[in-house]
């Protein structure tokens, strides 16, 4: 049985899709959520991540980007203080907040085989995909002398077989996830390395 299964596949009410909070206002929801700092970098680098993927590979408007970004920013808020209850206690949270069902949507389906909620959206499939590798590609810039600079996306697939670097990063969540967008893996590492580098 798994114990983070949220056992329900509808989240917030339709009439709320346009009620999207604003970047500050995410900021001050995980800020005060999240005391861990690179919890809280992971979290902004995902939320950069999807915003810059929302406009450069989706073309949509401004307003559908605000989605995609506050889904990044805000999809691991209650990690830090209640692993127990991840996503379950940030999805009732957003919904008392009456937010837009599809970044609701997004969050609660960012690790499928944990949360029991298949990612149907491409704004579900790409927070799936950019979660576990964005924090992958991060540990691999702090162990080279030069960061980001000058990464390359076979010496990311190098540590990505290594099992035993990053061990916490699911392998096999990776896979599914760039199988599911249909995007392939090594134009999602290089997206990531692109526009990750400057989050802090």
């Amino acid at each position: 049985m798994n114990l983070l299964s949220l056992n329900r596949t509808e989240f917030g009410n339709p009439a709320n899709e346009n009620n999207v909070p604003s970047k500050a206002e995410a900021e001050e929801l995980l800020n005060d959520w999240i005391k861990n700092d690179s919890l809280k970098r992971h979290m902004r680098q995902v939320g950069t991540l999807m915003r810059a993927w929302a406009e450069e590979k989706e073309n949509v408007s401004p307003e559908e980007q605000q989605k995609w970004e506050v889904a990044g920013l805000l999809h691991d808020a209650d990690w830090d203080q209640w692993p127990d209850q991840h996503c379950r206690k940030i999805i009732e949270e957003l919904e008392n907040r009456q937010v837009a069902p599809s970044i609701i949507r997004a969050i609660a389906s960012h690790g499928p085989s944990y949360f029991g909620v298949e990612p149907k959206s491409k704004m579900d499939k790409m927070l799936y995909a950019f979660d576990e590798l964005s924090g992958l590609i991060h540990a691999y810039s702090l162990m080279r002398p030069t960061g980001y600079e000058g990464m390359q996306p076979k010496g990311v697939k190098k540590r990505l077989k290594d099992k035993s670097f990053a061990a916490q990063v699911s392998r096999e969540d990776i896979q599914d996830a760039s199988q599911r967008a249909g995007v392939d893996l090594t134009e999602l590492i290089t997206f990531v390395i692109q526009h990750q580098a400057e989050v802090r």
